[in-house]
């Protein structure tokens, strides 16, 4: 079993920044995949970014795509999510989920822990 938890969510204005940390408990992670989604207000929670924790392998959405930027912190057990030039579309629940294995995906039934999701509010 393998506990998220994300942290630093907030308000922000337009072209802002926030930095997200997930940090997990229970295992540290390895051999897996650890991803960021998001989630807007009557819409379906989508893709943002994801990094492979042993190759570093990263991967982002099209609409993320030059302003996020995730990492790991392997002290930490914690991967992060540097979001800048934030828009009022990036408004959202953002979660972070992480695979039993690497294998690349973008598909959320792929992923079998889940956080508890912070809300990141960006204000035009």
């Amino acid at each position: 079993q393998v506990d998220l938890v994300e942290s630093g969510g907030g308000l922000v204005q337009a072209g802002g920044s926030l930095r997200l940390s997930c940090a997990a408990s229970g295992r540290t992670f390895s051999n897996n995949l650890v991803g960021w989604f998001r989630q807007a207000p009557g819409k379906e929670r989508l893709f943002v970014a994801a990094i492979n924790w042993s190759s570093l392998n990263t991967g982002y959405a099209a609409s993320v795509k030059g302003r996020f930027t995730i990492s790991r912190d392997n002290a930490e057990n914690t991967v992060l999510l540097l979001m800048n030039s934030l828009k009022p579309e990036d408004t959202a629940v953002y979660y972070c989920a992480a695979r039993r294995s690497s294998s690349w995906s973008v598909n959320r039934a792929d992923y079998t822990y889940w956080g508890q999701g912070t809300q990141v509010t960006v204000s035009s």
